[in-house]
């Protein structure tokens, strides 16, 4: 059942319209007169306030949230504070009828709540379906041993036949990947394995490190980014097929944001620089030729993928940047440069892919950067990234889908780019 799109959002808008307008029946020109707008008083300030501490003094986030984040929000906030002020200014009545009372308020918060919730999924499309909701996966899953490169298979040595018995699709494991160099404490790893990978011989396949963005973790690829349904495609079109995708966390928390570098805030560039590529070489049968690797993610995760395509191209030489930022940022380039580089702008600039495109060349690099048509924050910022990036004499292309900010985008995204990005790691050699 989808969650989003036309539709589903406005289902859920009415659902929200409803639970307001439950709240807001009473035959009381008092209530109406008095209660509704101190009611309404109290939902816009405390939206502010919450905006105020998000936006000023907490910074969860490097950007700004969406206006209609703020506005779905205050809606529901209204409707709870309808819902408190018809039950401390409600009638003298019976017990029974008292406890309907607050058995409809409840109901209306909860229509109200789930009505605006739904609203705000629907702008970053990160739970698409009510089976994403409840956890519910729609991809087959296998555990780690099944994937071990030792597990026996040996590696092709020709070019590739897909046997009678490959399976129709990939499979996801789990396992956490450790900070051997770099002691950085990140979450558990998800990796994605095609059809290829479990034949014998098995094909040794390139791979593609994927991050998400902040706030983020990484199952959110295969939750809102639909991954292994993009992949799986992908490898049916070419005999079974397709990178195996290491989704590696980048953060090392919900809310974290160590611009992807090292630094107090965890050695971050080091682990995917160094600590991934060496885990994954060690226990998974791949390409291990960095010409077969690649980089990419969305927002935070695009920003960290052209970090290192240009901090360590010996390492990803291939990227793939959604809907990155301009520049690395923990909410404005005086604060990230005080924060991470204790105010070192050398630094910062030596972490910074517009400063490194504009002084150094990179022939053997190449990467996609991807926007959504709609996004007015990150569009500019990805356009004069792809044109430094060509004037350093990267192999770029930028391609722009309907859309804004959003899983929409990066899923569209990833589907459109897969093709050029697997054929610059060799996939159609084998």
């Amino acid at each position: 059942m989808p969650l989003t799109g036309t539709p589903a959002t406005v289902v859920f808008g009415v659902l929200l319209a409803v639970g307001i307008g439950v709240l807001l029946a009473r035959r009381d020109r008092r209530w109406l007169r008095c209660a509704v707008p101190v009611a309404l008083i109290v939902a816009l300030l405390l939206t502010v306030v919450a905006g105020v501490l998000i936006e000023r003094v907490w910074r969860p986030f490097p950007d700004a949230l969406p206006l209609l984040v703020y506005v779905w929000s205050g809606l529901v906030l209204f409707a709870v504070a309808l819902a408190v002020a018809r039950w401390t200014v409600r009638e003298r009545t019976s017990r029974r009828r008292a406890l309907g009372l607050l058995g409809v308020c409840a109901l209306a918060v909860v229509a109200a709540l789930i009505g605006g919730a739904a609203q705000i999924n629907a702008i970053y499309h990160a739970y698409p379906t009510v089976g994403a909701v409840l956890g519910v996966k729609n991809y087959r899953t296998v555990p780690f041993g099944a994937a071990l490169g030792s597990s026996g298979a040996p590696a092709l040595q020709t070019r590739w036949t897909p046997p009678p018995d490959l399976p129709k699709t990939g499979a996801v494991t789990a396992v956490p990947i450790p900070g051997a160099v770099s002691k950085f404490g990140a979450r558990e790893a998800r990796v994605y394995l095609p059809p290829a990978y479990f034949a014998s011989p098995r094909p040794l396949l390139p791979v593609l490190v994927l991050m998400a963005g902040q706030p983020g973790s990484t199952d959110d690829w295969l939750v809102g980014g639909r991954l292994a349904e993009i992949m799986d495609r992908f490898a049916a079109q070419h005999r079974g097929l397709a990178p195996v995708v290491v989704l590696a966390d980048g953060t090392g928390s919900q809310f974290g944001n160590p611009m992807c570098v090292d630094s107090h805030f965890g050695n971050v560039a080091t682990y995917l620089a160094v600590d991934v590529p060496a885990w994954v070489r060690a226990h998974l049968q791949i390409d291990p030729n960095p010409r077969a690797w690649a980089i990419g993610g969305l927002s935070y995760g695009g920003t960290c993928s052209l970090q290192l395509a240009t901090t360590r191209p010996d390492v990803y030489p291939t990227f793939l940047d959604l809907s990155g930022q301009a520049e690395p940022t923990r909410g404005g380039r005086r604060r990230s440069v005080n924060e991470v580089f204790g105010g070192n702008e050398a630094a910062f600039d030596r972490n910074n892919p517009a400063y490194l495109l504009a002084h150094y060349r990179f022939p053997d690099s190449g990467g996609a950067f991807v926007v959504g048509r709609d996004d007015r924050t990150f569009r500019p910022g990805i356009e004069q990234l792809y044109t430094a990036a060509r004037a350093a004499g990267m192999d770029v292309r930028l391609s722009e889908v309907p859309g804004s900010h959003s899983f929409a985008v990066w899923s569209a995204g990833l589907e459109m780019e897969l093709p050029w990005i697997s054929q610059r790691l060799g996939l159609d050699r084998l």
